[in-house]
């Protein structure tokens, strides 16, 4: 469903001044740009220059920014979201599948939800509380430091994978979701367009990066990373 005013699909979060700015650093082959390259390249995707300058001056007050030499440099941490961006390096799957079971017990609740978002960023996904899984196929190994609260395991021959697959991530909502951006991605409004290509970049971080075999029919993850890197391709440009 279309908003009437604005041109945004109803699932679509239009994207602030703020989160432009970040995207753009992100997307850029540096991560420091002048005042005017930012004003140029956030301009040229639907922002109003005012807002642009009041966000960089609020993100350097915030240390999200840094400026030196009339230049702005984007935090460390902020810069460290690129990984969104590249599709996780995978290997020839041979049916084998990672699994990881929580060990560690009465930890706060911090610290468990902490863990659980470095499970879901190592594409794993829950089996039921305390055990997680995957395809074997990603060229990753898991941090040292999650051995003091998780054991690893491999898992040879499983029973209907496909179906496990299915269980571990809702697929058909994913597909559906990125099937939507793609019909969208081509929004004559720059605003509209930055806001779906930006959406498909949070999808992606989810993409449960599942060997050919495990992939449903249609699956649309390489159009969608292709449609939203040929976009970052052209955002780059303009910092040039």
């Amino acid at each position: 469903m279309k908003s009437a005013v604005t041109g945004f699909d109803a699932r679509v979060r239009p994207v602030s001044a703020r989160s432009a700015v970040i995207r753009i650093l992100i997307a850029a082959d540096s991560p420091t740009m002048t005042s005017s390259e930012i004003c140029a390249a956030t301009t040229a995707v639907g922002y109003p220059e005012p807002a642009v300058r009041v966000a960089v001056s609020r993100m350097v007050a915030a240390g999200e920014l840094v400026r030196e030499h009339r230049a702005y440099t984007l935090d460390p941490a902020l810069r460290a979201r690129r990984t969104e961006l590249a599709a996780p390096p995978v290997r020839l799957w041979d049916g084998d599948w990672e699994q990881v079971v929580i060990t560690a017990v009465g930890r706060p609740s911090a610290e468990r939800a902490a863990l659980r978002a470095r499970l879901l960023s190592l594409r794993l996904a829950e089996l039921r509380e305390g055990v997680w899984l995957r395809p074997a196929n990603l060229v990753r190994a898991l941090p040292a430091d999650l051995a003091t609260t998780t054991t690893r395991f491999r898992l040879r021959a499983v029973e209907n994978p496909a179906e496990l697959t299915a269980a571990l991530w809702p697929l058909t909502d994913w597909s559906a979701r990125a099937h939507a951006l793609l019909d969208a991605i081509e929004n004559p409004d720059p605003a509209a367009r930055f806001a779906v290509v930006s959406a498909a970049l949070d999808l992606l971080t989810t993409d449960p990066a599942l060997p050919e075999a495990l992939q449903p029919e249609g699956w649309p993850v390489d159009d969608l990373r292709a449609e939203t890197s040929a976009y970052l391709a052209w955002l780059r440009q303009l910092d040039r």
